[in-house]
């Protein structure tokens, strides 16, 4: 069951990659219909492509940003969105067919069984969300809403981390004691996995805003620490929907993670109580947190090259791996 559900969790992983993809390549607008059976079969003549590319020409997307689109370029984006979506329902395969095989044949733990029953409801729900984002940009937007993105992508992760801790769950088996390893750690791993979380989805309100091609400068934001274009009027409109406000947001944020990070690692390398795979997952938390925001800068200063953004967009989510993973280790005694 660990290496099931440690192959389903890295098919999350790369779902999230292709959509970081999907999203800087403006492609996830090119399919406007949400078809989870039929649609699994990419367009295999040429009338079908040229009813998507009609359906697509409707959008504001292409009417506003990519009028006069050649077929072939159609082509070039509708390929990242058909992938992601195809990975999507491989999730969803890779983790439902087995997990109805262990039921029938009675081979999974009584304790097991509800925490997998909400992973296969959380892989459904992560289906109705992204259809949600998308709808956002087909009619008015150009792209989807970045609140909603980040919803979906924060919905990805929570998948992805409960995949982990379960795993780790299976591969250990039920604890052998009464107690936990009740020490200042809990919570410190807890308040570090939440906050590397939460940098995340202010990542994904950066990607949502197109944030990362403005304010190309480290470390001011165009010569200032606090950009003056940080208010956009309303709460809302300022921490969602403005440029300077959720970079300068995931700037500050990455900092704290930082810090929190290398604190962790020191802490954990000097600590009496963490021994072997807490010690080495406190210590890779401090070097995959100052390599992720060292590969921010150059990703910023670069102007997002989809390789870069990618390869940082996969750094997050190996830092939200190990972060889960600590916190479900220092549980247990």
């Amino acid at each position: 069951m660990a290496t099931w559900l440690a192959c389903v969790a890295l098919l999350v992983l790369a779902m999230v990659v292709v959509g970081g993809a999907t999203r800087l390549t403006g492609s996830g607008l090119s399919i406007t219909e949400w078809k989870p059976i039929s649609g699994v079969l990419p367009p295999l003549s040429d009338e079908a492509w040229r009813k998507l590319f009609t359906l697509y020409q409707a959008t504001p997307q292409y009417r506003q940003i990519n009028a006069g689109m050649s077929l072939a370029d159609f082509k070039s984006i509708f390929w990242w969105e058909w992938t992601h979506r195809l990975l999507g329902r491989i999730v969803g395969a890779a983790f439902a067919i087995p997990f109805i095989v262990f039921l029938a044949t009675r081979n999974i733990p009584a304790r097991l069984i509800w925490r997998c029953a909400i992973l296969l409801i959380l892989g459904g729900l992560q289906g109705l969300v992204g259809w949600w984002m998308v709808q956002s940009g087909l009619d008015k937007r150009v792209s989807v809403a970045p609140e909603r993105l980040a919803i979906h992508l924060g919905l990805a992760l929570i998948l992805y981390g409960a995949l982990i801790w379960t795993a780790m769950e299976a591969w250990s088996g039920q604890a052998r004691d009464r107690g936990q390893l009740r020490t200042a750690w809990r919570p410190v791993a807890i308040l570090f996995a939440g906050a590397v979380f939460t940098q995340c989805l202010l990542g994904a309100l950066v990607a949502g805003n197109q944030a990362g091609l403005v304010y190309n400068d480290w470390p001011l934001m165009n010569g200032w620490f606090f950009p003056p274009g940080y208010g956009a009027g309303s709460f809302w409109g300022t921490v969602a929907h403005s440029q300077a406000a959720v970079q300068f947001n995931h700037r500050m944020a990455a900092y704290a993670v930082v810090i929190g990070a290398v604190g962790i690692a020191g802490a954990g390398l000097n600590s009496r109580i963490l021994m072997g795979q807490s010690r080495a997952l406190a210590l890779a938390a401090g070097v995959v947190a100052v390599l992720q925001a060292l590969l921010g800068v150059v990703t910023l200063i670069s102007r997002v090259p989809l390789p870069l953004a990618m390869l940082h967009q996969l750094g997050a989510a190996i830092l939200l791996a190990i972060a889960v993973a600590l916190a479900w280790r220092v549980r247990r005694a």
